[in-house]
């Protein structure tokens, strides 16, 4: 997340992954590696050249965090995503409370990552 809210502050404008590197206080060779990951989940362009680096795909606002977490590491759930937990509150009685809670906590989860762009992260960062 630290790259996309370097990103997110500078959003018309490309940045070069040795100022993010930088500004993070990330080595550059896994800063590397995160942001090819995030341009393959296309949330972010590269541009190459000597005015070359990174920048967002879309405006900050449009990019949720639950969306990055989603295409990076997959379901939001502590384990399984929604619909493998709301078959195992219908499939096992024995389990449905605890089933239950977990869908209830990843669902409170997503509720608060879906509605926090990246733009709200660095408003939150400047406060």
């Amino acid at each position: 997340m630290q790259a996309l809210t370097v990103l997110a502050e500078h959003p018309t404008g490309v940045v070069k992954i040795k100022d993010i590197a930088a500004q993070e206080d990330l080595p550059e060779k896994f800063l590397e590696a995160i942001l090819l990951e995030l341009k393959r989940a296309r949330i972010v362009d590269s541009v190459r050249g000597a005015h070359g680096g990174y920048q967002l795909k879309r405006p900050p606002a449009k990019i949720s965090l639950g969306e990055v977490i989603r295409r990076i590491d997959g379901p939001l759930a502590p384990f399984e995503d929604a619909e493998s937990l709301r078959r195992r509150v219908n499939s096992d009685p024995r389990h449905r409370p605890l089933f239950r809670v977990l869908l209830d906590v990843r669902n409170a989860t997503a509720g608060i990552l879906d509605h926090t762009s990246l733009s709200d992260l660095c408003c939150r960062s400047r406060n």
